[in-house]
């Protein structure tokens, strides 16, 4: 018996590497004869780096860059022995690095990004693969563009700022400097996000909340954003703000495509880049999870995406997340769904335990998917 391990990470408890080990080590303790391949997950948000990383070939490089809010940070990114830059922008201006109470995308950049672009490219780098997901950053990417090289400036010629709020401001901009970023390099762009940059379902709306906008302000923030689109539109002569994925990471996506980058779905992505496929061919069966799993899971997220490539092989597929919120049609995407909680716990303590939970759940399933091989 031959089972593969392709888990996302459970947010804020395991990450992907974690989860995957556990349950192998639950799948051992059951049967030491079961072969596994461990394969974790992302999709672009939190933990895409140290998934690629557990692939092996590559390099940690430690960066010193400027964080979500203007702060210096320590951070890391990867370049793979073919010298391919990976970035997480997770890890460089990432929502969960700020508390509930701080969250503000006025006063929040993504010019830490550009600065590990930057970093990565004067090592070399000319192929670059970025997951963007779990931003802290509605900034429509000028903070970015500004660390590459683009000047942006307001009605009286001044130089505006690095943060969400400057964007208001900006009222021409030169991005001569950026000619490199189109010309020599090559940026692929992991995410799950398919929003346009502007409207309803655009950027602001849908996830400016939960990075702490206010209500109030979306249409105004929304405005703002839609004219400085434009002005970079006008800039790039490209029409871009409408395109699917344009509104990732609080328009990250927009302005990597001003770069012509290619957005790709982060599952997918991630999945190549770790061969998971390759494996599929002689498996017995599938363990994947996450977090927390609800309808937006069938909706390109990491686990979903581990079970419809399973099934192009007839290899069934077992969810085990920390939590699940039933669906009717997860039941067609997984032969099991299965929560790691076995009794009535909180939230806190399902977090603390969920080492323990995780490994118990996985021995129970194994018993009984062993009982049917007897």
């Amino acid at each position: 018996m031959k089972i593969v391990i392709a888990p996302d990470s459970y947010k804020d408890s395991l990450e992907a590497t974690n989860v995957s080990e556990i349950i192998a080590q639950a799948i051992h303790d059951v049967e030491p004869s079961i072969r596994t391949v461990l394969k974790p997950m992302a999709d672009g948000g939190e933990g895409t780096l140290n998934s690629l990383f557990h692939r092996g070939n590559m390099e940690k490089i430690y960066v010193y860059v400027t964080g979500a809010r203007g702060e210096k940070i320590n951070t890391y990114y990867g370049i793979s022995d073919d010298h391919i830059a990976f970035i997480e922008m997770a890890l460089i201006a990432g929502l969960e690095q700020i508390s509930l109470s701080e969250r503000n995308p006025y006063n929040t950049t993504s010019y830490g990004l550009g600065e590990v672009m930057e970093d990565a490219y004067r090592r070399g780098c000319r192929q670059f693969v970025i997951g963007i997901g779990g931003s802290a950053t509605n900034d429509g990417g000028l903070g970015m563009l500004q660390a590459l090289g683009m000047k942006a400036f307001n009605n009286i010629g001044e130089e505006v700022s690095i943060f969400g709020k400057d964007i208001s401001d900006i009222h021409t901009v030169d991005v001569t400097a950026l000619n490199k970023w189109q010309t020599e390099v090559e940026i692929k762009v992991a995410s799950d996000v398919n929003n346009p940059l502007c409207g309803k379902q655009g950027a602001t709306y849908v996830y400016g909340p939960q990075k702490g906008l206010p209500s109030s302000n979306l249409a105004q923030f929304d405005q703002a954003m839609d004219r400085y689109g434009t002005i970079l539109e006008n800039a790039f002569q490209n029409n871009l703000k409408k395109q699917e994925g344009a509104g990732a990471a609080g328009g990250i996506g927009f302005a990597l495509l001003c770069l012509h980058a290619k957005l790709k779905s982060g599952a997918k992505l991630i999945a190549q880049m770790i061969e998971l496929e390759q494996e599929l061919e002689d498996t017995t069966f599938v363990i994947t999870g996450e977090g927390k799993t609800d309808e937006q899971t069938l909706y390109g997220k990491a686990p979903s995406y581990v079970a419809t490539l399973a099934k192009q092989y007839n290899v069934p597929t077992v969810l085990l997340s920390g939590s699940i919120s039933k669906h009717e049609k997860l039941s067609d995407q997984f032969a099991g769904c299965f929560s790691i909680v076995n009794g009535p716990l909180s939230l806190e303590e399902c977090m603390n335990q969920a080492e323990t939970l995780l490994y118990e759940q996985t021995k129970q399933i194994m018993s009984l998917i062993l009982s049917f091989y007897k």
